[in-house]
């Protein structure tokens, strides 16, 4: 049977990213991001619940993401589910769910500072390829600045 693993979130990250390079020497870049939900209980009382998720990436999407981005600042990620599972020195069995990102794009348009516009992260190729980000100002249409054929076209945002 098949399966699918995919997952759309947009939240505030919760701290900065944390870009570290492995042993490989690849980039890897740890952030987490909370994502609030509003609504009214049974009695008519609004309320607002709050997830905590946190997200890893490798290669250029790491290293966009730790340069971008701060503690704070809103962002679109899509990726997928995985389960981490090991064993703690005094020897219980832990796990954590996290969601390891294959593409994200800028939500805000909050600067810090810098002279980087909002721009999308466009997922060229997978690894060993430099980062690309694609300036909202270009005369192309959205549609076309998402020339990678893995991506589908008939997104509905």
């Amino acid at each position: 049977m098949a399966s699918l693993n995919r997952v759309l979130l947009i939240g505030n990250l919760t701290r900065d990213p944390d870009l570290r390079t492995m042993s490989n020497g690849r980039p890897v870049c740890n952030f987490g991001i909370a994502l609030n939900r509003n609504y009214k209980d049974s009695e008519g009382n609004r309320k607002e619940e709050t997830t905590f998720v946190d997200i890893e990436c490798f290669g250029p999407r790491a290293e966009a993401v730790g340069r971008f981005f701060s503690k704070g600042r809103s962002i679109f990620v899509e990726g997928r589910l995985k389960l981490d599972q090991w064993e703690s020195k005094v020897g219980e069995k832990r796990s954590a769910l996290k969601v390891v990102l294959d593409n994200f794009e800028f939500v805000d348009s909050k600067q810090d500072g810098s002279t980087v516009p909002p721009q999308a992260y466009n997922k060229k190729t997978e690894e060993g390829a430099s980062a690309e980000i694609s300036s909202p100002s270009s005369n192309t249409s959205s549609s076309d600045s998402h020339s990678d054929p893995d991506l589908d076209e008939d997104v509905p945002f």
